[in-house]
C-alpha cells in the first residue's frame, strides 16, 4: 500500500519556523549575526528581597543570571508573533508582549529549577551534594537534564519533541519536492473521520528494542517490560547527510514520506537551513551545517524544550499536592459535595422547555445529572404522559439520484393542501415502492483514494481482531495497530472492514462495494453488534419482524391515517407508526449514565459498534460530529415527523440500545438510542457512586467527573500560584530589560 505520512503530535518551534519564514524581509535584513547575540533582558530571582521566604536559599546559586538574547526574541516571534500581528497587534505591542513572555518564562523556570532540586532531597541527598552534582554539569541543557533526571521520561520526551519537530519541518519542504516529481496526486474527496486520528499519546516516545523484541537502554542492555521507560530513544533526524541517514533514523523510517530519497531529503534540508539562515539564526561560516544537532539554534530549541518540561514538572508536583486535598486522603468528601451541588443546581435550574439546548452541551467534561419532567408530547405520545429526553445515532440510507428525481415528481403529482401532510396516501405508496429498492453501499471510499489515505490490509497484521465481512481492509492503522504510540479512538470499535472488494494498484485502489437492501443492512447491523459484544443474539426485533427477511406487509399499506380517519374523512391526521419498518432492542445493553462512560460495558461497546457503522454507511454526515448523536426532545422536535416518532418511541419504550427503521423523504433512517434520560429523574446520588474508581479505573464516570473537577479547580490553583511567583520575583531587582537592543524591532511596520 502507499506509505502514509505521519505527523508528530508535538509541534516545536522548528516546525512553526518552517511555516512562517519568508514573510518579513525587513525583520531579516535588520539583524546581523552579531546583532542577534545582544542581550535584551536578564533575570535572577535570587536577588529578590524576600527570596529567603521560599526556603530555597540552598539552591539560589543554581540559577544565577539568565540572559535572554535577541536571537531568542526573533525565534519566538517567528513561532508565535505573526498570530499577534494577524490579530491586529502592531509590531511594538507584539515585541513588547513577547519580551514580557520570555522574561516570565525565565522567572518561572528559575523558580521551578530550585524547587525541583530541593525535591531531590527526598532521595536522601543533602543540598550540598545536589548542588555539587548540578554545578558539575558543563552545559545548561545538561543541568536541566539533571533537574528532570538524566534518564527520565521527561528528558526523552523533550528530545523526541525536538527531533520530531525538525523532521516535520524538513518534511514540509520535501513534500513539495515530491509532489512536483510525482504524477500520482491524491484525490480531493474527504469523509469525516473520528476524533483523535494519528494522535500520539502524551507520554509516548519511540523506545528502542533489540532483535528479540525486548526493550534496551543506551548501552544495549536488555530491560524488563516493566522498565520500558528506561529504554533508549529509537528516533533521529533524517537529513540525508552522513550521521543522519534514513537507516539511522529509527522509528522515523516508518514515518518517512512516500518516495523520499537521499537527494530529495538533502534538498529539503538545505531549504530548511536557507530559511533559518535568512533570519541569521545560524552561523553558516562557523557552524557545521551538515550536523543539524550541533547547531546553536537547535541546541537553544532543545533548552527551550527542557525548560517547558521543567515548568510542567513543577506544576505536576504542585498539582499532586492539591489533588491530595481534593480527594480528602481517600474520603472524597469534597468531590461528593461538588457532585451534590451540581445535581441540586440542575434540579433547580433545568426545565423541560429549552432542555434540548442543554443536551447539546453534554460531553465528557459537561455532565447532565438530572432530567426535568415534561408533559409535552411530540408525534409519539408515551402511555405515561411524560416523555423522555435522549440521544440517537442516525444511519441514513439514501435514495439514489434517479429515485430522488422520481420522488420529486410524486410530490408534485400527489400534493394536496387539504391533507394533514400535504400529500395524498398515494404519495406514500409510491415512496414505499422507492424505499423498497434502495441499495446502500459503504461510503468510505475517500479513506482509500481521497485527500488522505487511511486504509490498510488487516490480514497482513498478525493477530489483529476484526469482523470477517466484506473485505480485509480496515482503517486508521496507527490508532488500531500502533501499539502504545497512538491514542485509542473514542466510541469507535474499529473492527468493521470496507464492505466490498478492494483491488490495490500502484496509483490507488479499485473499489467494488457490496449493495445492501434495508433488510441486509439490519442483518449486518445485528451481526456486527454481536461481534463487538463477543456473543450472539444480542439484537431482538419486535412486532414480528424477522432478521434478514423483507417486511412484505409494510409495502402493502395503503391507509396511512389514524383510526379516526375512517369515521371522519375530514380528519386526515397521519398515523406515523405506519412509517415504522422495524424496531427492537439490543437486549444486553445497560441503561445507566455510568455505563455510558464505562468502556467495558455493553452499552459503550454497542454504541461504538453502531457509531462505526454510521461512519461506514450514513450519508447524514452531520451526526458524525456529535458527541453521542442527535439530541431528541421529549416534546416536539425540528426533525421530520417520521424520524421524530420513531426516535421518541424507542427512547421511551426501550431506552439505551433501542433501535428503529423508519421511512422519510431522504430514504431509510436506521435510528439507534445511545442514551435516554428517565423522566423527572436523578441519575444517582453522590453516595450511590463508587468514588474509589478515581484511583483504580480510568474508564469510569467517577474518574471523568473527577478529571472535570481537576480541570476546573486545579488550573485555577496553578494559575494563581504562577501569578504569585511572577508577582514576587518579576520585579526591578530581579529583571532588567535592555530596550535599546531591540528598539529596531519595536520600530518595524
Amino acid at each position: 500500500m502507499r506509505k502514509k505520512r505521519i505527523v508528530s503530535g508535538v509541534i516545536a518551534s522548528a516546525l512553526a519556523l518552517s511555516v512562517t519564514l519568508g514573510g518579513c524581509a525587513s525583520l531579516a535584513s535588520a539583524n546581523s549575526i552579531a546583532d542577534m547575540k545582544q542581550t535584551i533582558a536578564t533575570v535572577n530571582i535570587s536577588k529578590a528581597d524576600d527570596f529567603g521566604s521560599e526556603g530555597l536559599d540552598d539552591y539560589k546559586d543554581a540559577v544565577g543570571t539568565t540572559t535572554i538574547s535577541k536571537r531568542e526574541l526573533i525565534s519566538y516571534f517567528l513561532n508565535v508573533g505573526y498570530s499577534y500581528i494577524n490579530s491586529g497587534y502592531g509590531y511594538e505591542a507584539t515585541f513588547n508582549t513577547l519580551v514580557n513572555s520570555l522574561v516570565n518564562t525565565a522567572v518561572i523556570t528559575q523558580y521551578s529549577v530550585m524547587y525541583l532540586l530541593k525535591e531531590k532531597e527526598a532521595d536522601g541527598k543533602s543540598s550540598e551534594t545536589i548542588m555539587s552534582e548540578y554545578s558539575a554539569k558543563e552545559t545548561l541543557s545538561a543541568k536541566y537534564e539533571y533537574v528532570l533526571g538524566e534518564d527520565s521520561v521527561e528528558v526523552k520526551l523533550a528530545k523526541y519533541s525536538l527531533l520530531s519537530a525538525i523532521n516535520s519541518a524538513i518534511d514540509s519542504y520535501e513534500e513539495n519536492l515530491l509532489e512536483d516529481e510525482d504524477d500520482d496526486t491524491a484525490g480531493s474527496d474527504s469523509r469525516t473521520t473520528p476524533a483523535g486520528i494519528d494522535t500520539e499519546q502524551d507520554k509516548y516516545y519511540p523506545r528502542k528494542k533489540n532483535t528479540n523484541g525486548k526493550y534496551v537502554d543506551e548501552n544495549g542492555v536488555e530491560l524488563a517490560d516493566t522498565d520500558k521507560d528506561k529504554a533508549a530513544i529509537d528516533y533521529n533526524v533524517y537529513t540525508g547527510y552522513a550521521g543522519y541517514e534514513l537507516t539511522e533514523s529509527g522509528v522515523y523510517q516508518d514515518d518517512a514520506l512516500k518516495g523520499t530519497t537521499p537527494s530529495t531529503r538533502k534538498r529539503a534540508y538545505n531549504s530548511f537551513l536557507s530559511s533559518v539562515n535568512s533570519y541569521n539564526l545560524i552561523d553558516v561560516k562557523n557552524e557545521n551545517m551538515m550536523d543539524v544537532l550541533s547547531l546553536q539554534y537547535i541546541q537553544d530549541e532543545y533548552v527551550n524544550q527542557l525548560e517547558q518540561r521543567i515548568i510542567n514538572k513543577y506544576y505536576e508536583v504542585y498539582e499532586e499536592k492539591q489533588e491530595t486535598d481534593l480527594k480528602d486522603d481517600g474520603k472524597y468528601d469534597y468531590i461528593k459535595q461538588v457532585y451534590e451541588d451540581k445535581l441540586k443546581n440542575q434540579q433547580d435550574t433545568y426545565e423541560a422547555d429549552g432542555f434540548t439546548s442543554t443536551l447539546d452541551s453534554m460531553s465528557d467534561s459537561s455532565f447532565i445529572l438530572y432530567s426535568p419532567k415534561t408533559e409535552g408530547h411530540g408525534v409519539y405520545e408515551p402511555a405515561s404522559g411524560n416523555g423522555k429526553f435522549g440521544f440517537v445515532y442516525n444511519i441514513l440510507l439514501p435514495f439514489s439520484a434517479v429515485q430522488s428525481n422520481l420522488l420529486s415528481e410524486y410530490k408534485s403529482q400527489y400534493a394536496d393542501e387539504d391533507e394533514d401532510s400535504g400529500y395524498t396516501a398515494d404519495y406514500y405508496i409510491k415512496r414505499n415502492a422507492l424505499l423498497r429498492d434502495i441499495k446502500t453501499t459503504d461510503q468510505r471510499a475517500a479513506w482509500f483514494n481521497g485527500s488522505k489515505e487511511y486504509a490498510f490490509n488487516a490480514s497482513e497484521k498478525e493477530g489483529l481482531d476484526y469482523y470477517k465481512g466484506g473485505s480485509d481492509w480496515l482503517f486508521f492503522e496507527n490508532n488500531l495497530a500502533g501499539g502504545d504510540r497512538y491514542e485509542s479512538l473514542e466510541k469507535y470499535a474499529g473492527k468493521y472492514p470496507y464492505n466490498g472488494k478492494v483491488v490495490e494498484k500502484d496509483d490507488g485502489y479499485i473499489l467494488i462495494p457490496n449493495k445492501l437492501s434495508i433488510d441486509a443492512m439490519l442483518k449486518e447491523f445485528s451481526a456486527y453488534i454481536d461481534y463487538v459484544l463477543g456473543n450472539s443474539n444480542n439484537v431482538s426485533f419486535k412486532d414480528g419482524y424477522q432478521l434478514g427477511k423483507e417486511n412484505t406487509a409494510y409495502y402493502a399499506i395503503d391507509d396511512f391515517y389514524t383510526a379516526d380517519h375512517k369515521e371522519d374523512e375530514e380528519n386526515t391526521k397521519l398515523d406515523y407508526s405506519k412509517f415504522l419498518y422495524a424496531w427492537g432492542a439490543v437486549s444486553s445493553v445497560e441503561k445507566t449514565a455510568i455505563a455510558l462512560y464505562d468502556k467495558t460495558s455493553n452499552q459503550y461497546k454497542a454504541m461504538s459498534a453502531v457509531n462505526e457503522l454510521q461512519y461506514a454507511y450514513t450519508t447524514d454526515t452531520g451526526v458524525l460530529s456529535n458527541y453521542i448523536g442527535y439530541s431528541v426532545d421529549a416534546a416536539k422536535t425540528n426533525y421530520i415527523k417520521e424520524f421524530e416518532y420513531a426516535a421518541q418511541k424507542v427512547i421511551n419504550e426501550v431506552g439505551a440500545g433501542g433501535f428503529a427503521v423508519c421511512a422519510g423523504d431522504y430514504g431509510w433512517h436506521l435510528i439507534y438510542v445511545t442514551y435516554a434520560f428517565e423522566s423527572d429523574a436523578t441519575t444517582f446520588s453522590a453516595d450511590e457512586l463508587d468514588w474509589t474508581k478515581i484511583d483504580k479505573e480510568e474508564d469510569s464516570f467517577e474518574k471523568l467527573f473527577y478529571e472535570w473537577i481537576k480541570s476546573k479547580d486545579i488550573p485555577d490553583i496553578t494559575s494563581t500560584r504562577r501569578n504569585e511567583i511572577l508577582t514576587q520575583f518579576n520585579i526591578g531587582k530581579t529583571v532588567t530589560k535592555y530596550q535599546k537592543a531591540y528598539q529596531d524591532l519595536l520600530n518595524l511596520g
